[in-house]
């Protein structure tokens, strides 16, 4: 059987990585496919894994939009498909790379298999444009592996038929397990820290959500500050490559001395800090997973979540971006330990650290069979009988010249 993953961040990287290396341990064939669209994070993100793209399509340019990084994907991947031959196209999560990769193995007749399908916010706009992404993955998904039962709902509830769905866990906490283990035994990891003052309770932040551009890291930044206030805080704020994510950071807390704004971190660094973090503040859906599975406790600084099973099992805590709720629940783990204690013990609903075997037994099983259809790549639409109803178009190409990189 051939398998093609196609990724470009660095999120997908971290989660595809179990699945590319499950895959080739059982003999199959994995063509990794990238878009670049984190380029030097996601180059990062697979050599600690010892992987490597087999195929760049270089795809990123300054301040491209989504559209064009949609058609660009779109345009490499159409020749690509047919000389790798794959018996499936694999995507994750909802990233425009992802979409753009399902639409590719659609239009080419490849079986698409959706890695952490059925995650929703219910709110278009928040995420902003991931909710869209995943749902039209699904709408072009053969096999969808949620990572929660409460996922798999969701895909049943759109009518996916349940035969095509597998609960799998999620694949970011067999990668977690594995970088955890190694982190816990490298002194160079220890030693790149080595600012940081085990006497203080160290507050992990980051912060990057699109929705939260217009004043919400702002409000986060300066709530982050009051904490940083306090003696025995330590805050290490693990800033983005976007600007419009990383300019308040700085205009908050650049001054402070307790405060360590650092570069985008390695997976194996990011990993040791929320080791070592007495709690984690942040906007990461990622992160809302693994944190939990290394007992610490996450304040969400958004409005909705599409990882509502951490809240319901009482891993993390939803505090928005007015500020006021973050320093409330903050300071009440810093100050509680019964409370934090309660955060850190919950059972983390996100999975044992299998779901990469489980994802490769649901294709094993499936097999290297024809796909169901056979699209061609060019399709002649006929001419509407009617006359096509108008349409603003100015607010749509307002909302597709935003920039990328996305999260």
């Amino acid at each position: 059987m051939r398998v093609t993953c196609v990724l470009g961040t660095r999120p997908e990287a971290i989660k595809l990585a179990p699945v590319i290396l499950a895959l080739r341990a059982r003999g199959m064939t994995c063509d990794v496919v990238s878009t670049g669209q984190h380029r030097d994070l996601l180059r990062q993100a697979l050599g600690g894994f010892g992987l490597k793209p087999d195929h760049d399509l270089a795809l990123m340019r300054p301040d491209q939009t989504l559209t064009h990084l949609t058609a660009g994907a779109l345009e490499r991947l159409a020749p690509l498909l047919p000389s790798l031959r794959p018996d499936w196209l694999l995507v994750q999560g909802d990233t425009t790379t992802a979409f753009a990769g399902a639409l590719a193995g659609f239009y080419a007749g490849v079986r698409v298999g959706h890695v952490e399908a059925g995650l929703r916010s219910w709110n278009p706009l928040a995420p902003w444009p991931e909710e869209v992404n995943r749902s039209l993955v699904a709408r072009l998904a053969t096999r969808h592996f949620a990572p929660t039962p409460l996922a798999a709902k969701n895909l049943r509830n759109e009518g996916i038929a349940p035969r095509a769905i597998a609960v799998t866990g999620n694949t970011g906490i067999d990668a977690l397990l594995v970088v955890a283990a190694r982190v816990e035994r490298d002194p160079a990891l220890a030693a790149r820290f080595g600012f940081l003052d085990p006497a203080r309770k160290l507050i992990l932040v980051t912060g990057h959500r699109r929705e939260n551009f217009s004043g919400g890291l702002g409000r986060i930044a300066r709530a982050v500050a009051v904490l940083a206030a306090r003696p025995e805080v330590e805050v290490v704020f693990a800033l983005h490559l976007n600007p419009r994510a990383e300019g308040p950071a700085r205009a908050a807390l650049g001054h402070l001395p307790n405060v360590h704004l650092l570069p985008p971190q390695d997976h194996a660094g990011f990993v040791w800090l929320m080791r070592r973090a007495h709690l984690v503040v942040t906007d990461s859906g990622g992160v809302q997973e693994e944190a939990p599975s290394l007992g610490r406790p996450v304040l969400v600084t958004r409005n909705e979540s599409d990882r509502p099973e951490a809240i319901t099992a009482g891993t993390a805590r939803l505090v928005g971006t007015d500020g006021a709720t973050l320093l409330r629940e903050a300071g009440r783990l810093l100050d509680d330990e019964g409370a934090w204690r309660a955060m850190a013990r919950a059972e983390n609903p996100y999975g044992d650290g299998r779901a990469a075997p489980r994802i490769v037994e649901a294709l094993l099983a499936e097999g290297g069979r024809e796909p169901a259809i056979t699209l061609p790549l060019a399709v002649r639409t006929p001419a509407p009988r009617t006359a096509a109803r108008s349409v603003p178009v100015q607010p749509m190409l307002r909302e597709l010249s935003i920039r990328v990189p996305e999260s």
